[in-house]
C-alpha cells in the first residue's frame, strides 16, 4: 500500500485545468501514489453555465467526477490543486472551497501535508505567477510544505516552466507542459512519502 495518498482538487471552466489535473493523476499512480481526482463546486447560476456552450459541454463532460470535500483533505497526505487564473488570482470557485476547510484547518489537520499548484490563463501572461503564489499564501497559513517543481529538471528548462508550478495557456495542454506537470507531480509524491516515511 502506497504511503502518498494524493488529492488532485481542480476547477476546470473550459477544460485546461481538467486536462492538466488528468496528466498530474496519471503521473502520481505511476509513482506510486493513491489518487483522488476531484473538482470543486461550480457557483456559477446554472443558467450562466448553460449558456455557454463550452462551459456548459465540459460541465456534462465531467458530471460522473466527484466533488472535493473536507474528508478529502483530510484523507490526502498530499494535494495538488489546479485551477485558472482570473484577474490575476485564482478562480472564484476554487476560493469558494478553500473558505469551506476553516473548521478543519482550525483542527490542525491541513497542516504539515505536501501541497504544489497548477494553473492556466488565456495568455501566457495573463496572472499564472500571481496566482500560484496567492495559493501558496493560503497554504502557508494551513503550515503545508509547499512543493515547487524549481528549475531542477530539463522539462523546466524549455522556456515553458515558472519555478512555482505548471501553467498552460487555455486550450489543449501541449507535450511540453505535459513534461512539466509529470515532473512537478513526481516531484510532490516523493517529498510527500518523505514526510509520511
Amino acid at each position: 500500500m502506497s504511503q502518498v495518498r494524493l488529492a488532485v482538487v481542480y476547477y476546470s471552466t473550459y477544460g485546461t485545468n481538467y486536462a492538466m489535473a488528468e496528466v498530474a493523476a496519471e503521473a502520481a499512480r505511476k509513482a506510486g501514489a493513491e489518487v483522488r481526482l476531484r473538482k470543486v463546486r461550480e457557483t456559477a447560476p446554472p443558467e450562466v453555465v448553460q449558456s455557454v456552450q463550452a462551459w456548459n459541454d465540459q460541465a456534462q463532460k465531467t458530471a460522473q467526477i466527484a466533488i472535493a470535500t473536507p474528508e478529502d483533505m483530510e484523507w490526502a497526505n498530499a494535494w495538488l490543486f489546479s485551477a485558472p487564473t482570473r484577474f490575476g488570482t485564482v478562480a472564484s470557485q476554487m476560493r469558494a472551497f478553500i473558505d469551506t476547510l476553516g473548521p478543519i484547518w482550525q483542527q490542525g489537520k491541513l497542516a504539515g501535508k505536501a501541497v504544489s499548484a497548477m494553473t492556466s490563463a488565456q495568455n501566457l501572461h495573463g496572472g499564472q505567477e500571481s496566482t500560484l503564489l496567492g495559493l501558496y499564501t493560503t497554504f502557508m497559513h494551513w503550515g503545508a510544505v509547499i512543493v515547487t517543481p524549481g528549475f531542477a529538471d530539463p522539462a523546466m528548462l524549455k522556456g515553458l516552466g515558472n519555478p512555482y508550478g505548471a501553467s498552460a495557456k487555455m486550450g489543449a495542454v501541449s507535450d511540453e507542459v505535459q513534461d512539466v506537470i509529470r515532473y512537478q507531480t513526481r516531484r510532490l509524491v516523493d517529498v510527500a512519502g518523505k514526510l509520511a516515511a
